[in-house]
């Protein structure tokens, strides 16, 4: 009896340690999983797979570029800038505990004056003084100002309800699933109607919509307001007080949590996914693996896998990927959109305000005009914070981003700036072209082949990829332990109430 007493001890322990102990059965833990880049979807994979499956399941990450994807800095005289996703807003609750837990800081918001241009004139310019802004937004545009936060905080309300889903490790099969779960209808019909659209039917002015919303698209996605509806609330969102970013640049985010997970970083080029049958070594039955072929600087290589997650977009131009299956609805191709950083004196005139000129905007959004060239320009500062140097130094020529969706020329630079020194450029496929009614790709691209940007053709954000993550994470322990009372749930929120 004690023998016995003892194995169910030794049991238990084995279980608790593989974590598979909540599961209905006795499935061994995958014996490999694998997930190809190393973006902020990639690295946050890893971080809550590692947490789902335990610390005893090897985890490979595939990543043919630099970690952190479209996280990315670019340096000027010694300082470095971001050239990728820049901000994150105060309730992306997964991004503020990346940043906790891998003991990071947040770097203090730089204040900014701004403009929007129509191409020929200022339609608005924002003053340093509250009351005159207030005035001026009312003068303009009646109450379509506080009407549009409080519509963007009814959809924030709603959204935030999917951090309590995953905190209850509840999980979807799609995209569509989750948007229904958190906002019924309402969420579902955003991807098939524009913004524009969207901001009619709810009553604000077509005005409104040219002048305060259409800049705000073409600063945070480079495409005006025929994006779809759900897209367009998050990019809202994002001219919300509070905004943030991680000193040191976001992309050490992605670094902190590819270390935190343990996983295994492999720098190589994934070119193609293979089905295989493998007999057990019993002799008695098979296994279906997933082989992963790639490309590293030491040549062709390949692995087998039991669970596969794809954190790169599947589309055109962006990965030449093959799987033994098709994938659908990802053939549309990204929109590109080059962020080029400019230390110099901006040529004030072009807008408008001959020298001498008390122009004092630091941010200039565009309003739609097939003539303008560029999105948006503003004044930047470095990543991260140093107490011995000032945000921004009055003394020398600041550094500006420019937005464009392709590399300006120097014509164009001399148009834009009276002079200037250093210049360097980025060029992104940074985000999808957003054309509704949107066909979303599927979560689940073949049994146990999770895609995790999938998500993006809804609303293309760092806290969205990190949302996806998770739900995949969550999606594949779900599936391979078939816990199948977790996975696609009615009446959600109902239900949580229920549990509380």
């Amino acid at each position: 009896m004690l023998g016995a007493r003892r194995l169910l001890f030794y049991g238990v322990v084995l279980c608790v340690q593989r974590g598979i102990c909540e599961t209905r059965g006795v499935r061994p833990p995958p014996t490999r999983i694998a997930i190809i880049g190393a973006g902020i979807g990639g690295t946050s994979a890893a971080y809550f797979v590692r947490q789902k499956f335990g610390n005893n399941v090897p985890i490979d990450v595939f990543e043919k570029g630099d970690v952190g994807g479209r996280l990315a800095t670019v340096e000027i005289e010694g300082n470095e800038y971001e050239a990728g996703g820049a901000v994150i807003h105060p309730l992306n609750l997964h991004m503020k505990k990346f940043v906790e837990e891998l003991g990071l800081s947040a770097r203090p918001p730089t204040s900014s004056l701004v403009g929007i241009y129509n191409g020929k004139e200022f339609v608005f310019e924002e003053s340093s003084w509250f009351i005159i802004n207030l005035i001026k937004m009312v003068w303009y545009h009646g109450l379509n100002f506080p009407r549009m936060y409080m519509w963007v905080e009814e959809m924030l309300d709603k959204f935030m309800r999917v951090y309590r889903y995953q905190t209850s490790d509840y999980s979807f099969t799609s995209v569509e699933a989750m948007l229904n779960a958190l906002g019924g209808n309402e969420f579902l019909q955003r991807l098939n109607k524009t913004v524009d659209e969207t901001m009619q039917q709810a009553g604000f002015s077509q005005k409104f919509i040219d002048e305060m919303v259409t800049p705000v698209m073409r600063v945070n996605y480079g495409q005006g307001v025929q994006i779809n509806g759900f897209v367009g609330a998050v990019s809202l969102a994002g001219t919300d007080s509070g905004l943030w970013a991680v000193n040191g640049g976001n992309k050490v985010v992605c670094t902190g949590l590819l270390y935190a997970s343990k996983a295994n970083l492999i720098k190589g080029t994934v070119t193609s996914v293979e089905e295989k049958i493998r007999p057990l070594r019993t002799g008695e039955g098979s296994v279906h693996l997933y082989q992963v072929n790639y490309n590293t600087d030491s040549g062709e290589s390949y692995s087998q896998y039991d669970i596969i997650i794809v954190a790169t977009p599947l589309n055109s131009g962006m990965s030449g990927i093959r799987f033994p299956f098709s994938v659908p609805a990802v053939k549309n191709p990204y929109h590109q959109t080059v962020a080029t950083f400019v230390k110099g004196k901006i040529n004030r005139s072009f807008f408008g305000c001959p020298e001498p000129c008390s122009l004092q905007l630091t941010e200039i959004l565009t309003m739609d005009d097939p003539n303008l060239f560029f999105s948006s320009i503003g004044v930047v500062t470095p990543v991260k914070v140093k107490t011995d140097q000032p945000l921004r130094d009055s003394a020398n020529d600041p550094v500006w981003k420019v937005f464009s969706p392709e590399p300006l020329t120097e014509q164009q630079l001399g148009l834009l700036f009276t002079s200037h020194g250093a210049v360097k450029s980025k060029t992104w496929l940074a985000y999808p072209n957003y054309h509704p009614p949107e066909r979303v790709p599927p979560v689940v691209l073949n049994e146990r082949i999770y895609y995790i940007s999938s998500i993006e053709i809804a609303a293309s954000a760092m806290e969205m990829s990190a949302l996806s993550a998770k739900n995949v994470a969550l999606l594949a322990h779900h599936q391979w332990y078939e816990n199948t009372d977790k996975i696609d749930q009615e009446d959600l929120n109902e239900k949580i109430k229920s549990e509380l």
